[in-house]
């Protein structure tokens, strides 16, 4: 038989969950959002300040800086530089040979630095300055390195070359008159020669360094 007291031992009903919302719970919540919303509306900001501009899907007005002069078309954002340099500036040095970066035919310089055409899109070549081949020099007035290309016959199918140049030009700024015979295998390094001329290329970077 229980004692008196055992009945007050055990244990009572639970007291069942507050339901809804308190008004502190109310508060915090209000204040996060409106600070989260605070932070968004911060990052949109910053993004309409200092990122890319929208683009697409069709076609869009760009200003690129080719060998000196400001070209302006329309390029849809897809479109390569590789692209929009042979058609429709009809700059048709950079040759499209692999079109997957991985031959250097297309080779150009991009504010200074030897870049593949294929692997940048127009869009991303605005308010920078590009260079190609055709920027070097002309029949008339060569540079130093295409002069040299061509005493050194180091050119036979043409269609490495304007890449090659554009590498070897390269390395012949970079280095000048102590440019060594490591530094133009390094700088030709992503350039293939089907046809085999890389002893006359090395020949005509170290001919053209000579000269400047």
């Amino acid at each position: 038989m229980a004692d008196e007291g055992s009945a007050a031992q055990l244990p009572g009903p639970e007291t069942p969950p507050a339901r809804g919302v308190t008004r502190r719970a109310l508060f915090k919540g209000a204040g996060a959002a409106a600070a989260a919303g605070a932070t968004f509306r911060a990052l949109d900001a910053l993004a309409e300040d200092t990122g890319p501009k929208d683009q697409g899907p069709g076609k869009g007005a760009v200003s690129l800086s080719v060998n000196g002069k400001t070209r302006k078309l329309e390029v849809e954002p897809r479109e390569t530089l590789l692209e929009v340099l042979r058609l429709p500036l009809d700059l048709t040095g950079a040759k499209p040979v692999c079109d997957r970066g991985t031959c250097g035919a297309c080779t150009v310089w991009l504010d200074g630095a030897p870049v593949y055409a294929c692997c940048i899109l127009a869009v991303e070549a605005e308010g920078r300055e590009v260079t190609t081949v055709e920027g070097l020099g002309n029949p008339k007035a060569m540079h130093p390195v295409q002069q040299a290309f061509v005493d050194e016959d180091a050119l036979q199918c043409g269609f490495c070359t304007s890449g090659l140049v554009m590498s070897c030009a390269w390395a012949v700024k970079t280095h000048g008159k102590d440019l060594s015979d490591a530094q133009v295998r390094e700088a030709c390094a992503g350039n293939l020669c089907r046809c085999g001329t890389y002893p006359h290329v090395l020949k005509a970077a170290l001919a053209a360094a000579k000269e400047v």
